[in-house]
């Protein structure tokens, strides 16, 4: 195998080198392995770092961050390139303790320069840079000490061609007109990661949510809030807690006391034993409550198939002429939130927001319109 430049950092003295030499970069590629299977939050296992020159494999379980890590992550340092980085903002928020700032995604840049939504990185360096990557190491334990020679090379082929890749995206997206709506996509993902969330609509997730009755709906809301929090709260999978059909199941029974609780199927009796109260608890709240209850659209009526297929008709046509894939433009999620919105009376003031919005929001609106009149 070809040698790389690899330089391993797992002293202070390191980190600190690496920090001065990447401080002046123009772009920073970055990278993450972690592990996940009895946690709800992910370990961190490696951070990979490139200048599309150099690659530096930072080990997170030998080494605590630092001022001049944080500040290369921060807005004055240089541009930070991701490949699909939603795991990788929670791994860096958790352990530099700042999500990188500015950001490119490279697999959103992708999905603005093709039809493909959700290119992987091997892909996506093979139809940019017509180079084969190796696959074998992807589930490596990356906790494990040393690493082999075979995973710090893998490690640093994920972040060395990003800078590359990146300028040939950045040139056809100036080009298209399409660099701001990167920015302002990529923009969106930091202020996501940052904003607390209550997981008040979670429970719009579960696609049997709607078969529940306005109490039920509640209470499931409700369940779906705990768990989210609780699980976030003990560190263990949220399914360690109670998953969805069983959380759904709780709804469904509304049970009034233990014996109740303890005939839904799959809930683990420790559950009970622990958090059985809670549960009746949250229950018996969205039983008493009188405040307006949740509402989940049944897509099983004529109206919901009518108007989903319209929706979805009015932003494939748009990004047909676009040449994008349509779930960039819109998701299902997206359109159901304006079919929520046209029974609901608040149409007006639903959008995609940004350039999604500046595009299609004018269009899904008139085709509700359109629909409601035939009806």
């Amino acid at each position: 195998m070809q040698a790389l430049p690899i330089t391993w950092v797992d002293n202070e003295a390191a980190l600190d080198k690496c920090c001065e030499a990447l401080a002046q970069c123009e772009v920073l590629a970055v990278d993450t392995e972690f592990r996940r299977e009895t946690t709800f939050h992910a370990i961190p296992a490696l951070v990979q770092l490139s200048d599309g020159e150099h690659v530096w494999l930072i080990d997170p379980l030998a080494l605590e961050t630092s001022e001049p890590l944080q500040r290369l992550f921060g807005r004055e340092g240089p541009l930070k390139l991701i490949h699909a980085c939603s795991e990788d903002l929670e791994v860096l928020q958790q352990w530099v303790g700042v999500l990188p700032e500015p950001l490119i995604d490279t697999q959103h840049a992708q999905a603005l320069c093709s039809d493909n939504a959700a290119m992987g990185y091997q892909r996506l360096v093979a139809e940019r840079l017509d180079i084969e990557l190796e696959k074998d190491a992807t589930r490596s334990d990356w906790l494990a000490r040393p690493l082999s020679e075979r995973q710090c090379r893998y490690a640093a082929l994920d972040v060395l061609y990003l800078p590359r890749i990146w300028a040939q995206q950045r040139q056809q997206l100036e080009t298209l007109g399409r660099l701001e709506w990167l920015e302002s996509d990529c923009q969106r993902l930091i202020d996501t990661a940052r904003e607390h969330d209550d997981y008040a609509d979670y429970f719009r997730r579960n696609r049997n949510a709607w078969k529940l009755s306005p109490v039920a709906l509640a209470a499931y809301q409700r369940l779906c809030q705990w768990r989210e929090q609780q699980a976030r709260a003990r560190d263990i999978p949220r399914n360690w807690l109670a998953a969805d059909r069983v959380l759904l199941a709780i709804a469904e029974k509304m049970p009034r006391h233990k014996a109740e609780l303890a005939a839904v199927d799959e809930l683990r009796p420790a559950v009970i034993k622990r958090d059985g109260a809670t549960l009746l608890a949250l229950v018996a709240d969205a039983r008493d409550d009188t405040s307006p209850l949740p509402s989940v659209l049944s897509p099983v009526t004529p109206h919901y198939r009518s108007l989903l297929k319209r929706l979805k008709g009015a932003v494939q046509q748009r990004a047909e002429a676009l040449g994008i894939s349509p779930e960039v433009l819109a998701s299902r999620r997206d359109i159901e939130r304006f079919i929520q919105a046209d029974n609901d009376g608040s149409v007006a003031q639903t959008s995609l927001g940004s350039w999604r919005g500046e595009l299609l929001d004018a269009e899904l609106r008139q085709v509700i319109q359109q629909d409601n009149a035939h009806d």
